[in-house]
């Protein structure tokens, strides 16, 4: 395989978006079709690495909560070889790669070993998981702002997330909660949002957004961990709470079912 020449060392953070192919940017597929090295996460699906070059090498290198993944660190180190090798190198990743995408460290560990790096901006699961459901994150009505956060701390990290006070000031500020990687521990998380949020705040679980096995289930934060335990709903998995969803609760009472489809909305 011949390789274009590089005057400097460089990898490309691409963003592959929540699944769903058609919401990759064109420059995304641009970069993705010039690689000769990817690097791919595990949630990227094979509709998103089929626009890669026939000859591109596509490395594998998992990364999903609960599961076995590929060690950060030998990510980094690889991602350093092979760009001072000379290879074009895209690393693939799920979402958004600077939304709990690890991408501020891979950009710093790369800048630290003389490699540059551009980053391409991916579609977030927290903004097309919603947006599939005909509901937006922002309503001048409901919601004056929206907050990502992670419900998976940093191993062994003293600051986690103070969840009753992020609860009542979403109450106070009127804010939509979108928590990322937050299934596992669904309970401990709608325990804690109650001591801010009424127990009648809507409540969104949306698995596996914008990909053909969606499913979600709407329900109150009284039932959030319920609603996760009865529907079978696991990772990955995006949590959005707030009155930006009281139409789809309200449809969700009338239908007396928390369930409401499977598949793509829209």
């Amino acid at each position: 395989m011949t390789h274009p020449l590089h005057t400097s060392p460089h990898v490309t953070l691409v963003g592959a978006g929540p699944g769903d192919p058609e919401l990759l940017t064109l420059k995304a597929v641009k970069a993705i079709a010039s690689a000769t090295v990817l690097l791919v996460d595990d949630l990227v699906s094979d509709a998103v690495t089929a626009h890669a070059s026939p000859t591109a090498r596509v490395v594998h290198v998992g990364k999903r909560g609960g599961c076995k993944s590929t060690p950060q660190a030998f990510i980094e180190k690889l991602m350093v070889q092979e760009a001072l090798a000379g290879e074009t190198v895209v690393r693939l990743k799920g979402g958004d790669p600077f939304i709990f995408g690890r991408g501020g460290e891979e950009v710093e560990h790369l800048q630290a070993h003389g490699v540059a790096v551009t980053v391409i901006n991916g579609i977030t699961a927290g903004l097309a998981g919603v947006t599939a459901l005909g509901v937006p994150l922002t309503h001048r009505a409901h919601a004056h702002g929206v907050l990502f956060i992670t419900g998976h701390a940093k191993q062994g990290a003293a600051d986690s997330v103070d969840w009753a006070a992020l609860s009542h000031t979403a109450a106070q500020a009127k804010l939509t909660l979108v928590i990322y990687m937050g299934m596992s521990g669904a309970a401990q998380l709608q325990a804690s949002l109650l001591q801010g949020l009424s127990p009648q705040t809507p409540v969104a679980i949306i698995h596996h957004v914008s990909l053909p096995s969606q499913r979600y289930a709407v329900c109150t934060l009284a039932e959030l961990h319920p609603t996760v335990v009865r529907e079978q709903l696991a990772s990955p998995s995006v949590i959005v709470v707030g009155d930006v969803l009281q139409g789809l609760a309200q449809l969700a009472q009338a239908t007396d079912s928390p369930r409401i489809a499977h598949g793509q909305t829209r």
